[in-house]
């Protein structure tokens, strides 16, 4: 019978494998479709390598967007 603690091992190596996963679908974004005007793509990218998940997730709320509204681009 699996108990409260294999359950918890089993929840915390989903998120860990899902936030890689996400981690490593933003830098590929920021490397691919992010402008490179500027030193904005190195800075993004920098930002998300060095505070993996938090920076994933400022670059997925914050900048995403905002690029998104400024070309017109819609990601695949």
């Amino acid at each position: 019978m699996i108990g409260l603690h294999e359950i918890l091992f089993l929840c915390f190596v989903l998120v860990g494998i899902l936030g890689s996963l996400f981690w490593i679908w933003m830098i590929v974004e920021c490397a691919t479709k992010e402008p490179s005007d500027g030193n904005d793509k190195l800075v993004w990218t920098v930002i998300i390598v060095f505070t993996h998940l938090l920076g994933a997730l400022i670059y997925f709320f914050v900048r995403r967007p905002k690029r998104i509204a400024e070309t017109g681009l819609r990601p695949n």
